[in-house]
């Protein structure tokens, strides 16, 4: 099973950015671990982080010919983006939607995702761990 790993907005400051609610561990830390748990779970990853609404949008497009699944943290664009919600329904890959944080515990503004329709399944407030369970749930899935 191939998935692909969607890291978005701010993501890459992972460590420095609001420790207190993303904690210090980095984007490399994540992606080891995701590579980690894949590996134990024999899922194919590509990992894309990305601040640019546009270029998260064509790598949709692009691999809704290889990729079984998508795992997605669409960072701010969660609470605003029908292009991406649109893109993440267009491309037709069944899709998890992940936030370090628990969204809805979180400001007024934060606590809506325009995402969640569009995706099977959503894991929230579980750190690293709400990736991590969205790679459980991809291998599952596809049992």
């Amino acid at each position: 099973m191939k998935v692909l790993v969607i890291h978005g907005p701010n993501l890459n400051l992972l460590g420095e950015r609001r420790p207190d609610v993303y904690g210090r561990r980095t984007l490399k830390e994540l992606d080891r671990e995701l590579r980690a748990k894949a590996r134990s779970l024999k899922l194919t990853l590509r990992i894309l982080q990305s601040n640019h609404e546009g270029r998260i949008l064509d790598v949709l497009a692009a691999a809704r010919r290889w990729a079984d699944r998508l795992v997605i943290n669409p960072g701010a664009l969660t609470h605003y983006s029908y292009a991406l919600r649109d893109g993440i329904e267009a491309c037709g890959i069944p899709a998890v939607e992940v936030h370090l944080s628990d969204i809805r515990r979180r400001e007024p503004f934060r606590r809506r995702s325009v995402v969640r329709a569009v995706c099977r399944k959503s894991f929230s407030g579980g750190g690293f761990g709400s990736y991590l369970k969205a790679l459980e749930w991809c291998a599952k899935s596809a049992a």
